[in-house]
């Protein structure tokens, strides 16, 4: 109805245009003969192209060339309904020019007008607080994010400036930059703000951490809008989050060669040891990405298996997921497991990996991280299983605590079967894991969480730090690349002090640092 209504009044006022206002009778007779048809044709048109919808809420670059060539289509049926009009006198070329222009300035502006409304100002009207944010960064993922909270007043921010270092002065997105992310204290205050936002991963970890200090300084919020990959192709809406120990690992992303991995284990059986942990379950999450036909779950911890068992079926899809109770000492139960299900793959993840523990324990470290894994390689090349994937750990270098040792020893009974049977053994070393039982991260946090002291044996000592989703993707991708008796060091990046990430944890409860404490906690 609307479009009806602004096809006829732009078709008579090119005709006053036209004629300056004082149309000839035969020439009133002709727009009046002339108007049905007019209107009929262009509404056909704009609803066959489907260019009558979406007054404000997509209205970008792409819509309106969208909207051009729907004009332009219209205007040449208009020319047809001219050339075919028998009457005197003739529709005046004059007149289809300045109506193909005039319903493009009158539909374009009126769209563009009520998203400007909508997004700017109808947001101030309805809201009764506004909150005013700063955005750091002028690139695509920060004109992104300002764009995006333009679209979704409902999350009740409005971005007042940018900050970044080389675009000072330019107008992004309507926002102005204000100045470098280190001037944040005080174009916060100038301009009432008191969140920043930061867009992850387009900043990088070691600027989110000076910000971090910054902000906290200045008593300002931060946080990370997250996934701009998909929110830049229209897969994501906004959601600002608080940053995490994630996003100060300072590492470049890793970027798998999916196609490998998915020769690898699409519609293949793959077994899973110690699914229940941190790593194994994680490892279970990413081999669903890529269809496998069955995902065998294997642990001795009961509760643990439930619930992993629970939350992965629920995405498994196609993907048969199978829970296994299983101890992977006893030899003829890992034998029964794997004559039921026939592996192609297998992930062993199973292990004692708490270094205080093992040294007070070593027997059950030897028995469950040496036998244990003797023990499952033997049976899983007895199956015919095709590729045997070992995690181990940076510890197996020069071991100097029983747990590295234990690894060690395995690692080399894999070796030491190179040549000898037809499965390809893997082995995958990585260092730290953020946030894996075996780290310290969960310990700083139960320290954070009881009041403290947080506790550092070396205030320069330091550790390569990796997070579990990576980890396990690399895992997977070793397990695709490797060849028979290879060891794989993963790229742990650059080495974080853990003084300092016992201060970012610290920060990120909330909490304020006092004095420095030391004891024996080991790291």
């Amino acid at each position: 109805m609307i479009h009806a209504l602004i096809f006829a009044a732009v078709y008579l006022l090119a005709y006053l245009v036209r004629f300056e206002g004082a149309i000839p009778a035969a020439d009133w007779e002709t727009a009046i003969g002339t108007l049905p048809l007019v209107i009929a044709w262009k509404l056909m048109i704009f609803i066959g192209l489907k260019s009558h919808r979406g007054w404000w809420r997509y209205n970008g670059f792409a819509d309106i060339v969208h909207l051009a060539k729907a004009v332009t289509v219209s205007t040449v049926a208009v020319v047809f309904i001219a050339l075919s009009y028998r009457a005197e006198p003739r529709l005046p070329r004059s007149v289809l020019l300045l109506d193909w222009a005039g319903t493009l300035l009158v539909i374009g502006g009126l769209r563009g007008g009520t998203r400007l409304y909508r997004e700017r100002y109808h947001p101030m009207v309805m809201a009764r607080s506004i909150e005013r944010v700063l955005v750091i960064g002028a690139g695509e993922a920060s004109v992104e994010l300002v764009s995006a909270l333009q679209r979704h007043p409902q999350l009740g921010m409005k971005a007042v400036g940018i900050l970044d270092r080389c675009s000072q002065g330019q107008v992004l997105a309507g926002v102005k930059v204000l100045g470098p992310p280190g001037d944040v204290r005080r174009q916060a205050t100038a301009h009432g703000a008191k969140t920043v936002l930061i867009p992850i991963p387009a900043t990088p970890p070691p600027e989110v951490r000076a910000l971090m200090a910054a902000c906290a300084s200045a008593g300002l919020k931060v946080q990370a809008v997250p996934g701009f990959g998909a929110l830049m192709t229209g897969g994501l809406t906004v959601q600002p989050r608080d940053i995490d120990i994630h996003d100060l690992l300072t590492r470049e992303p890793v970027r798998l060669d999916d196609a490998s991995i998915g020769n690898f284990i699409r519609g293949r059986v793959v077994l899973v040891t110690g699914a229940a942990g941190s790593i194994g379950s994680e490892i279970c999450r990413q081999v669903l990405r890529f269809q496998p036909g069955r995902l065998v779950l294997l642990d001795h911890s009961e509760n643990g298996l439930f619930f992993i068992e629970r939350e992965l079926s629920v995405v498994a899809g196609e993907a048969e997921v199978v829970a296994c109770v299983a101890n992977i000492t006893d030899a003829l139960r890992v034998r029964a497991m794997l004559g039921r299900h026939r592996p192609s793959v297998v992930f062993h993840a199973a292990a004692h990996k708490h270094v205080p523990l093992m040294e007070a324990n070593p027997g059950e470290a030897v028995k469950n991280n040496v036998f244990g894994t003797q023990i499952l390689v033997d049976e899983a090349v007895s199956a015919s299983v095709e590729a045997f994937v070992l995690i181990s750990s940076d510890k197996a270098v020069r071991p100097s605590s029983v747990m590295g040792a234990c690894k060690r020893l395995a690692e080399m009974y894999l070796q030491g079967l190179a040549g000898q049977v037809a499965t390809r053994l893997v082995t995958v070393r990585f260092g730290n894991v953020l946030d894996s039982t075996a780290s310290i991260v969960p310990l700083f946090k139960e320290q954070i969480r009881r009041g403290g002291p947080v506790t550092v044996t070396d205030p320069e000592m330091t550790r390569y730090f990796m997070t579990i989703p990576e980890a396990a993707q690399l895992v997977l991708q070793a397990g695709a690349l490797g060849h028979e008796s290879e060891i794989f060091v993963l790229d742990m990046g650059q080495p974080v002090k853990v003084l300092d990430l016992a201060r970012d944890l610290i920060r990120l409860s909330g909490e304020r640092m006092g004095a420095k404490s030391t004891s024996s906690t080991r790291a």
